[in-house]
């Protein structure tokens, strides 16, 4: 008897997704193990497919370098990202969660393809994230995302923009701007005080801007916070070299 009541416990994806949850964004390797536990138990679950789409861009996102078989082993993994994320929307769509994994896995694994395919990305990840702050304009990942896209696209030469547009239909591109940027990051920043990485986005776009003044408060700010993701230290490090190369600079008006 107590066999098969252990052996329910452990095919029971509720379970499972309860102990991915609890393994914490520290630990991106246990949780995805968990959440494809609980995917093995039931494909269709809402709640371990975006998880597990999360989890998996988390995992690949610790794959640093520019060699071709890291290339191809993070592209892989945000791959299988990409289905946990479509099938969560499929399951179900009127949730925020999914939109958002989907825009966020789909930005990182554009970063690695060629112009037409960015470009075609870029549109998917911009509906998405947009649909996720639809669905929950308190979702402070979605606002993020959208604020690094307007940010991404500005970035853009004039001639890299005008490639796209004529030559893959990016004339969609045209609608992205500073001031969305730095509206939906403020908005991140205010949802989640304590995300390093929301405060570290917002102060790149701050010195995009030549605003080095606010940049320096959000580069401050990230100095205090406790790393709660995976990548956190690094960025930390990240906001301590870039608070040091600004750290004279003064306002461009």
């Amino acid at each position: 008897m107590l066999s098969i009541v252990l052996a329910l416990v452990v095919q029971n994806p509720i379970h499972h997704i309860a102990l991915g949850d609890s393994a914490g964004l520290m630990h991106p390797d246990v949780q995805l193990r968990h959440y494809q536990a609980a995917l093995a138990a039931d494909s269709l679950s809402y709640e371990a497919n975006w998880k597990a789409a999360r989890a998996i861009a988390d995992v690949a996102k610790q794959i640093q370098g520019n060699a071709d078989s890291l290339k191809r082993r993070r592209d892989s993994l945000y791959a299988v990202g990409r289905v946990y994320a479509e099938r969560a929307i499929r399951a179900d769509s009127t949730k925020a969660d999914g939109h958002y994994v989907l825009a966020m896995v789909l930005g990182r694994l554009s970063r690695t393809k060629g112009s037409k395919e960015r470009v075609r990305y870029a549109k998917i990840i911009y509906d998405e994230a947009t649909r996720a702050v639809q669905i929950d304009s308190t979702h402070d990942n979605a606002h993020h995302v959208l604020g690094a896209w307007n940010a991404e696209v500005k970035r853009l030469s004039g001639f890299q923009r005008f490639f796209a547009k004529a030559l893959y239909g990016g004339g969609f591109m045209d609608k992205a701007n500073w001031d969305d940027a730095v509206r939906h990051l403020q908005t991140a920043v205010r949802l989640r005080p304590d995300h390093i990485y929301h405060r570290l986005e917002l102060a790149e776009v701050y010195v995009d801007l030549g605003k080095y003044s606010l940049a320096r408060v959000q580069l401050q700010a990230i100095a205090a916070l406790p790393p709660v993701d995976v990548l956190d230290p690094q960025y930390k490090e990240d906001a301590a070299a870039l608070f040091k190369d600004i750290e004279k600079e003064k306002d461009e008006t």
